[in-house]
């Protein structure tokens, strides 16, 4: 009788999982994302995936990534970022991002935004975004000459089928099959 209810409890959640997953439809193509080196070729990837290559100079194979070889160490600082942080030594007050004056704390946010949006623009790194949606896009183009080319052989089967369906009842009926054109 235990035996018997886990059965039935195991059933009932296996089909509680399954139909979301059904109402869903097909689901999202998996991205695989690669960098290769020199000449070497990508990979090919299955129907239900993306392959997206960054393809990087033979070169740097073996090299210790970019983002690793800068250092932020103080005594790599130009002399011109120097001189822009004595400028703004003496300022305070609003929108100074400085503990001094009413308001002062306001710009501090105005920086961060600042550095992170020169730090992304300045980033060595491969951007897959960009790849991953000029893949998607080669794929989207050639989708509606793929539709109408398999349509068009759905219909020359389905006239075959009707010419043999066509054939087979005239032979029943004994009556003289009409040469095909």
């Amino acid at each position: 009788m235990r035996s018997m209810i886990l059965a039935a409890a195991a059933l009932s959640a296996g089909l509680a999982l399954s139909a979301p997953a059904a109402a869903q439809g097909a689901p999202e193509p998996k991205v695989n994302q690669l960098i290769i080196y020199g000449e070497d070729p990508c990979p090919v990837s299955p129907d239900d995936t993306i392959t997206v290559c960054a393809r990087k100079e033979e070169a740097e194979r073996f090299r210790i990534p970019e983002i690793l070889r800068q250092s932020a160490s103080p005594a790599n600082e130009a002399w011109t970022q120097k001189v822009l942080a004595y400028e703004t030594v003496g300022r305070s007050g609003t929108m100074s991002c400085s503990p001094v004056g009413a308001g002062g704390w306001t710009g501090c946010s105005g920086k961060l935004i600042d550095a992170a949006y020169a730090e992304k623009k300045t980033a060595p790194g491969v951007r897959f975004s960009e790849l991953i949606a000029a893949e998607r896009e080669k794929r989207l183009s050639t989708i509606d000459q793929d539709a109408s080319d398999t349509q068009a052989r759905v219909e020359v089967l389905e006239e075959e089928v009707l010419k043999r369906r066509k054939a087979q009842e005239a032979a029943e009926s004994g009556a003289d099959v009409p040469p095909e054109n």
